[in-house]
This record gives C-alpha cells, structure tokens and sequence, in this order.
C-alpha cells in the first residue's frame, strides 16, 4: 500500500479523501497548505501526492514546481473545482500525473490513485538516473563507454582540480552539462552550488539582470532587489550554456567580470567581488561568430582556455548499445535483469538511426518505449518504428530542393517546412528544431519569422 501526502486548505476535503484511501490500507498524512507539505515532503518519504490547485500562499502549482525543482519524483494529483477541458489540459500541461473534480465520487478517487502510482515507479527511476548522471554515477558502462567519450573523461580529470575556465562544445545533448557537472564534483568546490544559465533562453533585455542581478527600481518591473547567477554561485560552479547566444552588450560585461571578478548589479554602484569557477558550453562554432563580429574575440579567448569537445553519438557508435540498455534497465527498474534487452532487429534500428538529438534524443527515444511496453522486455523493431531513419544529408538536400526554372516564394517554402516539421512533432518545437537540423533558438526564431510574416 502507498504512503500519500494531502494537501487541501480545507478541513472537509482532507477528511473526505482520508476516510476514502484509509479504506483501502493506504497510509495518509494531511497538510493544510504548501509551505507546510514541503516541510513534510522533506522529511519523509511518500509514493502521490494529492493536492488542491488553489491555496493562499504556495499553492498546488507552485507546489509541484517545487517538487520538480528539488528532484523529488512524486507523481501528483491536483484537485480542481472546475471540471472543463482547460482545467484538464492545464493539469497535464504542468506536469500533474492526472486530476480529480471536487466533489469526487470514490471511484474516481481511487482509479486516479492507481493510474498516478502507477507513474510514480517511472518518475523515481527518472530521478535515480538523473541524480547518477549528476554524481557522476554514469561509468563506462554508459556516457564514457566509447575510445573518444573516455579521452573527454581524461581530460575532465586532468583540468576539475584546477581552477581553469572551460569552455565545452558540441551539437545539442551531447551531454555538455553532464561533463560540467563532473568537473564540478571532481573540483574542490563540489561541497558548494553549481548554478546553470541557459543564455539562450532568456529575453535580451534581462541578461545582465540574470547574470549580475538588479536593485530594486532600476527598471519598471524590479520591485525588489534580486540577486543574480554570479553572486548566487558564490563559492561554487557557474555553468553558462548556449553562450554564443550572448549579447554583445553583456559580452562586455562578462568580459570585464571574467577579469577582475567584480560585479555590480543593474542600477547598482557597489562593487561586488565573486569567487566563482567559471564553465561555458556552446553548440555553435565560436570562432566563425568572432569571424563574423558576432562574438567578441578576447572574451572567446578568455572562456576557451581550456576546450573541451564533446563528439556527437553517430562518431561513438559502439556506445549506442550500451547506453539504450542503461536507460532501459533505468527506466524499467530492471538492474537485476539479465535477459535479453533489445533485440537483433532493434538494435540494427538503433544503430543506423543518425540521432540527430544525440545521447538526449536516444534517453527520451528509450523512456517512450519504456512507457509505451509498461515495461515489458525486450524492445524489438516494432517498438522503434516512430524512428524514421536518419535525416536527409546535405547531398540528398541539395537532389531533393532543386530551383524551378522560374524560381520559388522562400517565404512560403520555409512556413512549409516549419509547419511540416511541427505537424510531425506534434508541435514539440525542439524536436522540429532537430528534423530541420537547427538549434533550439535558432527554430524559435525562424518560426516567429515565418508566423509574422
């Protein structure tokens, strides 16, 4: 039976799903708020959570990012007094394993029940397996089990102890926050925090505010004083992805702080000084954007004093076996499992598929499967055919789009790509970003192009 944390403002709700659940052994514990579930989630163990969407203070939404941020892998119910299709596609949306509508017949309550425990099993393997990439937990067995991801495990070694700013490259999820955070934990810093900004994934215009903060008023939206990446790092690691995303402007700026280690806070006068160990990583090449003037030269030869780069899944092919087999038995909870995995036929797919999504693409690729099998084994071809093969290369590209004598409208043949590309990711824009061969930021650009066009 489950241990299940509920959380209601109300008196009358928490003793209606407690006589309910209690009826069928499982063990229950009540809060009456978030702030108060937190504390308990933080002491204890539970296998759901179940929690009203409105509550004064932390309420079920904050609640579950909460619950996401801090790694817990409790599945979570949300009750809701609105039974419509919004509500319904909102709960899903933010991440809830399914939804109950007040008032709740027990049925219901209890089908709710078994379908998000059922989930829970999934959600804390994901969360062991993230915690073991994290800790560096992932051996050769898995991320460093090809010739060329061993010589980037050498290099990791040689430069963590130093205080060396590093500068990580290669194609999206490759797995360059893996190896910063292994530099990180083979540091002497691994005791204090290691802090990522995704530089791409924040507006021009709160770069700076992000990187070194702001004081209160500075501009029409700081009430307060908030304290940016650099100063919360203190002591540690900060990991700046997507740099080549930087703008010039706070390319100057963090050039500035790379060298005298002094920030001041937007709208701020105070020098402050930071002790941090400082780790960049880029998809893109960094030099031909200096070539371009889109990257500033000497900050690309202050950050890339120590390079190291991170080769794409289709140049370390025999890992490709092992690593679907990690996941799998992650995903499955099946480390005991010494049948067969994957099949003959399967693994052939796996292995002439091109993983444009790299080592990332491959672990959500196994996690479907997982999900799709309930976890029953082994992954044979049927279970890969959402796998179309590998993209189109450049000479396929080039036989394929040849220019009509009378030209074409580009405009209209990029929204036909875009909408092409969606309409097979179902609207997963990092994915279309993938069977285009674009990064992220550069396919959120292109579809805000082609949609204002």
């Amino acid at each position: 039976m489950a241990k299940i944390l509920i959380v209601d403002d109300e008196e009358r709700v928490r003793t209606i799903l407690r006589l309910m659940l209690s009826a069928q052994d499982h063990t229950i514990t009540e809060a009456g708020n978030g702030l108060e579930a937190l504390q308990k989630l933080e002491g204890n163990s539970f296998d759901l959570v179940i929690t009203d969407i409105r509550m004064d203070g932390l309420d079920g939404r904050g609640l579950l990012r909460e619950i996401k941020l801090r790694n817990m892998g409790y599945p979570v119910v949300f009750i809701t007094a609105f039974a419509t299709l919004e509500s319904a596609v909102e709960a899903l949306r933010l991440g809830a394993a399914d939804y109950l509508v007040k008032p709740f017949e027990e049925e219901q309550v209890h089908l709710a029940v078994e379908r998000a425990l059922g989930m829970g099993r999934l959600l804390a393997e994901n969360v062991q397996l993230r915690q073991a990439i994290g800790e560096g937990d992932v051996n050769e067995e898995a991320v460093f089990f090809s010739a060329a991801m061993r010589q980037v495990q050498e290099l990791v070694s040689r430069v963590a102890p130093n205080e060396t700013t590093v500068l990580i490259t290669g194609e999206s999820g490759t797995g360059k926050e893996v190896i910063a955070k292994l530099i990180h934990q083979e540091s002497k810093r691994r005791e204090q925090r290691f802090v990522t900004l995704n530089c791409a994934a924040i507006s021009p215009q709160l770069v700076e505010s992000e990187l070194f903060g702001h004081e209160k008023g500075s501009f029409t939206s700081a009430g307060e004083r908030k304290i940016g990446k650099f100063e919360f790092a203190a002591g540690g690691t900060l990991f700046l992805d997507e740099i080549g995303e930087l703008p010039l402007e706070a390319q100057a700026k963090l050039l500035r702080v790379i060298q005298e280690r002094i920030i001041q806070r937007v709208g701020g006068n105070q020098d402050i000084c930071v002790d941090i160990r400082l780790i960049c990583a880029t998809n893109q090449d960094l030099e031909k954007l200096v070539e371009t003037g889109r990257f500033r030269q000497d900050l690309y030869y202050r950050i890339a004093v120590f390079p190291i780069q991170v080769p794409p899944l289709r140049e370390r092919q025999e890992a490709i076996a092992s690593l679907a087999a990690f996941f799998i038995r992650r995903w499955g909870g099946l480390r005991e499992f010494n049948g067969e995995i994957i099949t003959p036929g399967a693994m052939r797919i796996l292995k002439s598929y091109s993983w444009p999504g790299n080592v990332r693409e491959l672990a959500n690729a196994m996690e479907r499967v997982m999900i799709l099998k309930a976890g029953l084994l082994p992954v044979n071809s049927d279970d890969l055919r959402f796998l179309q093969g590998s993209p189109a290369s450049a000479d396929d590209c080039t036989e394929l789009l040849q220019l009509p004598m009378g030209g074409i409208h580009f405009e209209t043949l990029q929204k036909h790509l875009v909408d092409q590309a969606l309409e097979r990711t179902a609207g997963n824009q990092s994915a279309a970003a993938r069977l285009l061969g674009l990064t992220r930021a550069k396919f959120r650009t292109l579809f805000k192009l082609v949609e204002e066009g």
